[in-house]
């Protein structure tokens, strides 16, 4: 995966303004501004209840926000189904893993590159010349996306017989089989042991040099506060601080509330 950093990252290429939402009356996500850069890691954190994967499911289409807006590469997604903010450089990552169990490593992947194929129906179920070329384009990025993200050696082994830190892999492999300009990754270390969420923090950075900005939500202080830019905090879906990890650390708000008496070293 070639590295493809061209852009300023003063470039802002996500914004929300705003953006607001409400499940009864539960403000989950309540007037969340933020900007993320190109070629930046931007983290969010917060305890469990304060919003994050709310604010995911909004910028990805899968809540309609009550309120606010949502831009990126200025083109507003509000109203945009999954597939559509899929198709315009968004990927994301779950906190539960789900992958086909029964397809092998390197078909998950492939499963990810339907937003960017051409073939209909009828190309695909007749087998004619052009389906089958990009069939085979989209195995070669496939096996491509997987020997970036490590797992090149078991890309025809089934994706069940992965172990669960693997399988964390893959699914960001999957993600970035869509080719997104931007990943946002919930949760990805959670169930890792500490080897493994060294190397996640290792390639979460190999992607943001690759030119894809990410925004990482995650409870795992320690890789939050060694890879990420900019450090967003939420709190009862509003947002308590914003600022690069050392400001984050030394805020009094923030260590009163999330991080104990103590600073994170």
């Amino acid at each position: 995966m070639a590295k493809t950093i061209l852009e300023s990252s003063d470039q802002v290429l996500l914004t929300t303004e705003k953006l607001c939402k409400s499940f009864g009356g539960i403000h989950a996500v309540k007037e969340i501004s933020l900007a993320v850069r190109v070629g930046l890691i931007k983290g969010i954190i917060g305890p469990n209840g304060a919003g994050k994967t709310t604010l995911f499911n909004l910028i990805t289409g899968f809540y309609v926000a009550d309120s606010g807006v949502i831009n990126f590469k200025g083109q507003r997604l509000n109203g945009f189904s999954p597939h559509q903010v899929a198709e315009s450089g968004i990927a994301r990552t779950f906190q539960n893993v789900e992958l086909f169990d029964r397809m092998s490593v390197l078909e998950n992947v492939m499963v990810g590159r339907h937003p960017r194929t051409k073939a209909g129906f009828i190309g695909a179920a007749f087998r004619l010349s052009g389906a089958r070329r990009e069939e085979e384009l989209i195995r070669e990025k496939a096996a491509e996306i997987l020997e970036f993200v490590g797992l090149g050696e078991r890309a025809h082994r089934p994706s069940s017989e992965l172990p669960f830190g693997h399988q964390r892999v893959l699914e960001i492999g999957r993600a970035l089989a869509t080719e997104p300009r931007l990943l946002l990754l919930d949760e990805p270390a959670s169930g890792l042991n500490a080897s493994e969420t060294r190397e996640l923090g290792r390639l979460i950075c190999r992607i943001r040099d690759a030119g894809i900005a990410v925004v990482l939500v995650e409870h795992d202080m320690s890789l939050t506060m060694e890879i990420c830019d900019e450090i967003l905090v939420m709190d009862y879906g509003r947002t308590l601080a914003e600022g690069t990890p050392r400001q984050i650390q030394e805020n009094p708000m923030v260590i009163a509330a999330y991080l104990g008496e103590e600073t994170i070293a």
